[in-house]
């Protein structure tokens, strides 16, 4: 794995290791994968506008993520049933998260309970929440990572039914037997069996809430005291009711490409939220992050830090915790020479003029 240079060459040693089925599950979009592809191109139709002759010998990239200093902006998604991929799974995922000094989210459907992870050792994790049409089940979930040290709830909302995966289908995915929702231990809500066609999407219907509005975001309020993040937001319209609503934060997600097909990329989604949010509440982005300059480019359009996905499942399957350490290192230091090479010396110093997306061309027309 030394000659790894770039986060995205670990898909293609994980596609060799793991069963086709699950590289498919990690992999995939919803349907035609449009929005998956859109995800990563629309970063490439975005340019800089570097500064030069800037003293750039010091660089911080260190920020704050309601209230917790990280090293740097870029976070760990909630990806479900990390031990699909690597035997030591969310666990090694948690103990690369912490060593980075950054946030690592932990699905709702993951291998490895709340407890389990809070075990690895200290570190700032979040907890992403699906609501069960079992309210009981969901306020159990919401206690047990509370009281596991977890610091803040990103609600996923824009699942109410599962997205259309056709490689599922295909597949007939179902979990590993081996394997179980570890949260969910007990419950009898713990397997996702194979049928004639995805079981996971069967068990979502089963399970998930399709009826989750925006009144259950007060009432999750009402059961904990962490933030609440608003994970799967896509609209000005959106973002405002969830600031209305009591977020502490907006994550502008189209949950990978995997829900609702024909979507925006996010990347093209997050400047009508940000200015939504009218600096009410930080507003970070998920979805093609797969280079520093990626980072940059969501700061600079109003970002507050981003979170990765799949890199952190392939580099799991390609090496491990070594892996993941290797993704969120290769970013950082990605990251951190094109803050030098575009002159900004912290984060606060990266502003949308110095990015040109298809969309700006009026501003840059210089005055005659």
């Amino acid at each position: 794995m030394d000659q790894i240079t770039n986060v995205m060459e670990y898909q293609a040693i994980a596609k060799e290791k793991l069963p086709k089925m699950i590289y498919d599950y990690y992999a995939s979009g919803a349907e035609d994968q449009w929005t998956l592809q859109e995800n990563r191109n629309a970063f490439s139709r975005i340019l800089f506008r570097p500064r030069i002759l800037i003293d750039v010998s010091s660089i911080d990239m260190t920020t704050t993520v309601l209230g917790f200093k990280i090293s740097m902006p870029i976070m760990i998604a909630p990806t479900a049933m990390q031990k699909m991929a690597h035997p030591e799974g969310e666990l090694a995922t948690a103990r690369a998260a912490s060593a980075a000094g950054t946030i690592m989210t932990l699905s709702s459907w993951s291998t490895s309970s709340v407890e389990e992870v809070a075990s690895t050792g200290p570190g700032i994790r979040f907890f992403q929440l699906y609501v069960l049409k079992d309210r009981n089940v969901v306020a159990q979930q919401v206690k047990r990572a509370e009281r596991a040290g977890f610091k803040a709830i990103a609600l996923t909302v824009d699942t109410p039914r599962l997205g259309r995966r056709e490689a599922d289908i295909k597949n007939r995915f179902a979990m590993p037997p081996h394997l179980t929702l570890k949260n969910f231990e007990g419950l009898d809500l713990g397997r996702i069996d194979k049928i004639n066609g995805s079981g996971l999407a069967q068990y979502a219907a089963d399970q998930v809430d399709q009826s989750l509005n925006w009144k259950d975001v007060k009432w999750l309020q009402t059961i904990t005291k962490l933030p609440i993040l608003v994970k799967g937001v896509l609209t000005a319209e959106d973002a405002r009711i969830a600031v209305q609503a009591g977020a502490a934060g907006i994550i502008v997600s189209n949950h990978g490409a995997r829900q609702l097909d024909y979507v925006p990329a996010t990347i093209m989604a997050l400047e009508e939220v940000v200015k939504a949010a009218e600096g009410r509440v930080p507003v970070f982005l998920d979805g093609g992050v797969r280079r520093g300059t990626d980072v940059f480019k969501a700061l600079a359009l109003g970002a507050s830090g981003v979170f990765i996905g799949r890199p952190v499942v392939f580099s799991l399957a390609a090496d491990g915790e070594a892996g993941v350490r290797k993704v969120l290192q290769i970013l950082h230091d990605e990251f951190e020479l094109t803050m030098a090479l575009s002159g900004c010396r912290s984060l606060k110093e990266i502003t949308c003029n110095h990015v040109v997306a298809p969309w700006d061309a009026p501003r840059l027309v210089p005055k005659l």
